[in-house]
């Protein structure tokens, strides 16, 4: 199991922190070299360090609630404490060997002043991530469709995913959305997977969830289909457990669905006023079937009407090719998140043909949104969190 692999590597990296961490206290002032200050500064911060666990193995209660969403930022936190100090001990390595290492560099004061800048430079990456992450914004495209869809001229559709409601994500955060989708006038809201946070324990207050939902004002509702997180598993630092195959999505996933007005499409295909198609394909990764199967472009569009617009909503932007090839006019995608954090912005590039935005493949519109909410760590760095207004023009 990777996690187990990994987990040696983890423990190391957060003693490493710490012995850092304790040097620069001891550093700061003499009084704290002592023992019982040593060993509270080491409990205290492996209790940080090791709150994803305990929150994954920790009955359900408020206390175990509570423990969550305090690991849902220390994994952040730890991402941007850990590359401040690697820099600056990476800095100091080198300046050693240069004339410089005889400065006042690495006395007590240099040591306190670089320690002091660690922690400055980590703390304000923190929180401007926390802020910025609960800051939507609409992002607009156009688009022009060379199909005619009957009376249909053009269409509002505004593509929201990754909500990843649960512990981090709320009623505020949804509240914010639904404000924001709102003031687009959509014709369809579009919602390309990753709805829940791998479960509905973690829904605060979720009859006012759906609540919001049902506030969202759309000429032709709001459809969706499932992403990789729409299933009841449970979840540890990015590792996701099932001990036995392929899992199918949870009944009470669908059940809320209902409840906040929210259409599924899985692998099915809908012909909406007449004027295009909408279709809902599964998650490569959890399609939420007993067998792990799910059905190709080609077998979602094989009984359609492709003089009519076609769009697809698949969660992962992938098989762009293939989909384009099935008739496809648009394929709406989230999941990449755009990175969510930097320096992960950097992957997706490399990842995924299109990590965020829109790209034209082979006459086909692939539109791909950094999502709504977070995954981890309530942060986004180099990221935005959004709502697309696509405005489809049919000629």
């Amino acid at each position: 199991m990777l996690f187990l692999i990994l987990l040696p590597g983890y423990l190391l990296v957060n003693l490493y922190i710490s012995f850092r961490l304790l040097h620069w206290f001891r550093n700061l002032w003499k009084k704290l070299e002592g023992r019982i200050f040593s060993v509270t500064v080491t409990v205290l911060y492996f209790v940080l360090a090791l709150s994803p666990i305990l929150a994954f193995v920790l009955p359900r209660s408020g206390f175990a609630i509570a423990v969550r969403r305090l690991s849902t930022y220390w994994m952040g936190i730890l991402l941007y404490f850990l590359a401040m100090l690697l820099i600056a001990d990476a800095v100091r390595l080198i300046i050693r060997k240069t004339r410089l290492k005889d400065t006042r560099l690495f006395s007590r004061i240099g040591t306190i002043s670089v320690g002091g800048a660690v922690f400055v430079c980590a703390g304000v990456l923190c929180f401007y991530g926390a802020y910025h992450a609960r800051q939507i914004k609409t992002t607009d495209y156009e688009l022009t469709v060379s199909k005619q869809a009957g009376e249909l001229k053009e269409l509002n559709a505004v593509l929201i995913a990754d909500t990843h409601m649960g512990y981090a994500i709320g009623r505020d955060h949804i509240a914010q959305m639904v404000e924001k989708i709102n003031a687009c006038h959509p014709d369809i809201v579009i919602f390309a997977g990753d709805i829940f946070d791998n479960s509905t324990e973690g829904l605060d207050y979720p009859d006012e969830l759906a609540e919001l939902y049902r506030k969202i004002e759309t000429k032709y509702g709001i459809w969706a289909t499932y992403g990789n997180h729409d299933i009841n598993e449970q979840i540890l630092m990015g590792f996701t457990f099932n001990w036995g195959g392929s899992p199918p999505n949870d009944s009470s996933m669908r059940a809320f669905c209902e409840k906040a007005g929210i259409n599924l499409l899985c692998d099915e295909s809908v012909l909406i006023g007449d004027s295009f198609y909408l279709v809902g394909r599964r998650d490569g990764m959890k399609p939420g079937t007993e067998d792990g199967a799910r059905k190709t472009p080609a077998e979602l569009t094989a009984g359609l009407d492709k003089s009519k617009p076609v769009l697809f909503i698949a969660h992962e932007p992938n098989e762009l090719e293939e989909t384009a090839e099935a008739g496809a006019d648009v394929d709406f995608s989230g999941h990449t998140h755009d990175g969510q954090l930097f320096p992960l912005t950097v992957i997706t590039d490399i990842v995924w043909e299109n990590p965020c935005g829109v790209l034209e493949k082979n006459g086909m519109y692939s539109v791909v949104t950094s999502g709504v909410g977070v995954f981890g760590p309530f942060m986004r760095v180099g990221t935005d969190a959004e709502i697309c207004n696509v405005k489809i023009h049919f000629e």
